[in-house]
């Protein structure tokens, strides 16, 4: 049953998504080390593959077979894994892993944009307008400044962790058919990874010759594994978990979190630095999701409503 407000289950789960999904930049620039960009997505989406198919049967899940639900899952599989997975991947063998999930934390600030022109439901407010200002603004700080000291992979790195941020957005404008054709949302996410798998494989193959490639040693194996099963499958599972007991807007907090978690991971792990214009840019583009949640301008209303001035 869907509440308004989260319990300490809820609020647990949440956390733990958020390590899940921020920890993917640590594990990936890991595993980049020694596998090539295009073999670490196939690798990703084979693993979650798997264990989402396993989970399905063992949960009694409906798999369906049609060719218009399996056409359904691919496009999803192009917007939400492929395009994203290759760009955010790609972008790490130029960037850091907490550049990397400050940047992707604009997905909702692409999403207000691409809502506003392909919806007719989820039109620009003003605040959502404020917010997506400030998250270009807060982009702008982010790359501007290795721009004008002319670091062209590092701003090309950027550029594809931003491409990716918008594919997400169109992915999430897309996702909303999977409820009309009622189809249940754990099955949407092993139909979009499997889709992925079966897309990607011949690109892995031809670009990356993977079996050329040097046998990667422990640490990169363990990435590779918690990529796949843990930050892609078992987080699937926890955020439909927490979509179906919370709703869409609780489950948004997520967006908050995830950068925090994976800025811990690369600089205490990896070794990373942050310059001043990234943490001015995560603040703003902070201030940016604030501004388009506006739960935090919601609860400010309510205090001064409820202690009118004397």
């Amino acid at each position: 049953m869907q509440q308004d407000t989260m319990g300490t289950l809820e609020w647990a789960l949440l956390i733990v998504l958020s390590l899940l999904w921020g920890g993917s930049f640590f594990f990936a620039k890991v595993a980049l080390d020694v596998v090539p960009p295009f073999t670490l997505v196939l690798c990703r989406v084979t693993l979650a593959s798997a264990a989402l198919f396993f989970f399905t049967k063992v949960t009694g899940g409906k798999i369906p077979w049609t060719n218009s639900a399996w056409a359904a899952f691919a496009s999803m599989g192009i917007l939400n894994n492929l395009i994203p997975f290759a760009l955010i991947f790609y972008g790490q063998t130029q960037i850091g892993a907490s550049l990397a999930s400050i940047l992707n934390a604009t997905t909702p600030v692409f999403t207000v944009i691409v809502a506003h022109f392909l919806t007719s439901n989820e039109r620009a407010t003003p605040s959502k307008v404020a917010g997506a200002a400030l998250g270009v603004a807060g982009v702008v700080l982010l790359i501007g400044f290795d721009a004008l000291k002319g670091q062209s992979l590092a701003v090309l790195g950027m550029m594809g962790c931003l491409g990716a941020a918008l594919s997400y957005a169109f992915a999430a404008i897309y996702g909303r058919r999977f409820q009309r054709m009622k189809v249940e949302p754990v099955t949407v996410a092993f139909g979009q990874v499997t889709a992925t798998m079966v897309m990607v494989a011949p690109a892995a193959l031809v670009i990356d010759t993977p079996w050329l490639l040097a046998t990667p040693g422990t640490g990169a194996l363990l990435s590779i594994f918690a990529l796949g099963l843990l930050s892609t499958a078992l987080a699937y599972v926890i955020f439909f978990f927490l979509l179906a007991r919370s709703g869409a807007t609780n489950i948004t907090l997520v967006t908050f979190l995830i950068p925090i978690s994976g800025i811990f991971l690369g600089i205490v792990v990896l070794g990373e630095h942050l310059f001043w214009n990234h943490i001015a840019g995560l603040i703003v583009i902070t201030l940016g999701l604030a501004a388009i949640d506006g739960r935090f301008w919601k609860w400010t209303r309510q205090k001064t409503h409820r202690f009118p001035p004397n």
